[in-house]
């Protein structure tokens, strides 16, 4: 049973792959490897990626006794060296899962939610060396803003920005609950159901694991190491994540290199929203290398 991550647009993800048996294919964020686990299912060979060693220690385990996978430590912008040294080139299919596992969320200590305390860090890969305090702490006021406005789209990031001011001229803010209650305080309104803090904290894990340059670079290379016929899928579960992967197939399509499957992204059934709020957000676009 998976415990560490529950997997968003599941079936629909295998499902575009089109997986053949004894064909290669590359899971990117690799996670708790529900995605994964599918492809093997299907008769797939598959290289797991992930940049958080604990997602690895815990697909190690759960494949232990699967001779058809192997998983790499790194990020997905490098897939094509991580590949290349794996042994997988001219692959069948690749998915990128973009966003941050259930399990971060769960377990609260890595400071990725603000429904639990914790030292503000949210680096995925713990080798990093800026950690989201550092931010809130150092960042200018225009800075902050720059970020909560661009990353987070936030609306009230004016009045965010000045109490995080104020509050860090008194004290260091160390603690995720912490900035969650000065936020609080600083937005008069927020749609029900939807906690204050949700952008700002998505801005900052967006911005310590510079997630959007690492998507941007990973598409083309992506790309390259399929072989004709093969697809790449990717689900995202922010605006700005899906904008950069719908301009980068148009510019795949528009160059020949490959087509769009996907005309609309898919989205989660109302059923699946139920069973995981976390999946509301969520769009996969899928292409295939001509």
């Amino acid at each position: 049973m998976n415990t560490y991550h529950i997997s968003v647009l599941l079936d629909e993800a295998i499902s575009s792959l089109q997986i053949e048996p004894g064909k290669k294919y590359i899971d990117g964020t690799i996670g708790g490897g529900g995605h994964a686990q599918q492809i093997l299912k299907a008769g797939g060979i598959v290289l797991g990626i992930d940049q958080d060693q604990e997602a690895l220690d815990f697909v190690t385990q759960r494949f232990k006794d699967e001779k058809n996978v192997q998983v790499a430590k790194g990020n997905f912008k490098d897939i094509d060296v991580i590949a290349k040294k794996a042994g997988f080139v001219h692959v069948d299919g690749i998915l990128l899962d973009i966003g941050v596992s259930s399990h971060h969320l769960d377990s609260g200590e890595r400071g990725f939610s603000f429904m639990k305390e914790a030292p503000l860090d949210m680096r995925m890969d713990k080798d990093l060396q800026v950690r989201a305090g550092d931010l809130i702490n150092i960042l200018t006021k225009g800075e902050l803003y720059d970020l909560f406005t661009k990353l987070g789209e936030e609306r009230f990031s004016r009045s965010i920005v000045a109490s995080i001011v104020n509050v860090r001229k008194l004290k260091r803010i160390e603690t995720t609950t912490e900035l969650a209650e000065i936020i609080k305080k600083a937005v008069p309104f927020s749609k029900k159901g939807i906690n204050p803090a949700t952008k700002v904290f998505q801005a900052l894990r967006i911005a310590v694991n510079d997630e959007l340059n690492s998507l941007s670079d990973s598409l083309p290379k992506a790309v390259k190491l399929l072989a004709p016929g093969g697809r790449l899928a990717v689900i995202s579960f922010h605006s700005l994540e899906d904008r950069i992967v719908k301009r980068a197939f148009i510019d795949f399509e528009a160059k020949g290199i490959a087509k769009i499957i996907t005309k609309k992204p898919i989205i989660p059934e109302e059923k699946e929203i139920a069973e995981n709020s976390r999946a509301r957000s969520a769009k996969l676009r899928v292409i295939e290398k001509i």
